[in-house]
C-alpha cells in the first residue's frame, strides 16, 4: 500500500522521528477511514480534490479547529508530493489548495522568577523521582532542547568530563549542548540513585518502572509544578524552550547561538523568541531615553 512505502520514505529518507511519522501515519488513516466509511473508496492516491473538501468540511463540523485541519492536510499534502515523485501518480490533487486561517498563536515565556520559584520547590527532595523531576526541569531550562530529545538522550550522551551534552534532534541531526557547572552535581547524585535502584539502563531518564520516559510523562511533571508557580494558560516543555531562548536573547545573546543551541535549521525558525526579547528593548529604551515621555516628565 502506498501509505506503507510512504512511511518508509519518511522513516529512511526523510529521517523523521518516531513521534512525527506516528503523526503523519495516523492523519493519512483517519483520511482512508473517511473515504471507506463515506464513499467505498481505499484507493486514496487516486482521488481528486473534491474528496478532500468533503473531509475539510467534515473535519470542520466535528468542531476541529482550524490549525489541526491545517496539519492533517499538511500530512496529505506530504504524502502526494512523495507519490507525485515516485511517479505512482500524475498530478497532484492538492495544487490549488489553500490553508484555513488560524489567529497567531502566541508563546509567553515563563519570566525568571517563575523559573526560580519551579527550581527552588523542585531542590526540595533527594530521593531518584524527586532528583528525576529536577533534572527534566533543570536540562530543559539549562539547554532549550525539546521534550523528544529529552526524552532520547541516553546515559552515554552525557560526558561530564567533556561538559557537553550529544543531543539528537530532527532528521536525526546531532548537536553539542554544554552543561553547565550548577547542573553537575544533580546528575551525579541522580546516576548514583539510579544505578543503585534500575541499574545501568541505556536511557538517562526512566519511569519509576525502569523504563524510557514517555511524552505524557514529561508533560505532566512540567505542568504540575508550574500550575504551583505561575497562571500563565500553557505549561509545557515547550515554554521552558521559549523562557530559554528569550531569557539568552534578553541577557544579550547572539541569535546565531540560540539557532545553534536549539538545532534550527534555518534563522527564520530562532527569529520567533525574539518577540519578548523586542519588548524588553523597548521598555529598556523608554525608560531610558532622555525624549521618553517618562524622563520628560522629570
Amino acid at each position: 500500500m502506498s501509505i506503507a512505502s510512504f512511511v518508509q520514505y519518511l522513516q529512511l529518507e526523510k529521517k523523521y522521528s518516531s513521534h512525527s511519522v506516528t503523526a503523519y501515519q495516523r492523519d493519512l488513516t483517519s483520511f482512508l477511514t473517511f473515504c471507506v466509511q463515506n464513499f467505498g473508496r481505499t484507493d486514496i492516491e487516486n482521488l481528486d480534490y473534491s474528496f478532500i473538501r468533503y473531509w475539510i468540511v467534515s473535519l470542520v463540523d466535528n468542531k476541529l479547529s482550524n490549525r489541526s485541519v491545517n496539519r492533517k492536510m499538511s500530512a496529505l499534502k506530504s504524502y502526494y508530493n512523495f507519490l507525485l515523485k515516485s511517479k505512482q501518480i500524475d498530478s497532484h490533487p492538492m495544487a490549488t489548495h489553500k490553508s484555513l486561517k488560524t489567529s497567531k498563536r502566541v508563546n509567553v515565556p515563563f519570566n525568571m522568577d517563575e523559573m526560580k520559584e519551579v527550581m527552588e520547590l523542585l531542590a526540595s527532595g533527594d530521593d531518584l523521582i524527586s532528583l528525576r523531576n529536577r533534572l527534566i526541569v533543570e536540562m530543559l531550562y539549562t539547554t532549550g532542547m525539546r521534550r523528544a530529545e529529552l526524552i532520547g538522550l541516553n546515559d552515554s550522551d552525557i560526558d561530564l568530563s567533556a561538559g557537553v551534552y550529544k543531543v539528537t534532534g530532527k532528521r536525526n541531526k546531532q548537536r553539542y549542548i554544554p552543561i553547565l557547572n550548577s547542573v553537575v552535581p544533580t546528575i551525579n547524585r541522580y546516576r548514583e540513585l539510579k544505578g543503585k535502584t534500575l541499574g545501568t539502563e541505556e536511557a538517562f531518564f526512566n519511569t519509576e518502572t525502569g523504563k524510557r520516559l514517555y511524552p505524557t510523562l514529561v508533560y505532566r511533571i512540567v505542568n504540575d509544578y508550574f500550575s504551583k508557580v505561575s497562571s500563565k494558560v500553557k505549561k509545557s516543555p515547550h515554554i521552558i524552550r521559549h523562557s530559554f531562548a528569550t531569557h539568552l536573547l534578553n541577557e544579550g545573546a547572539d541569535l546565531n547561538s540560540v539557532k545553534e543551541l536549539l538545532g534550527h535549521s534555518s534563522l527564520a525558525s530562532t527569529q520567533v523568541y525574539t518577540h519578548n526579547s523586542l519588548n524588553e528593548l523597548k521598555k529598556m529604551y523608554n525608560q531610558a531615553h532622555p525624549r521618553s515621555v517618562k524622563n520628560q516628565e522629570l
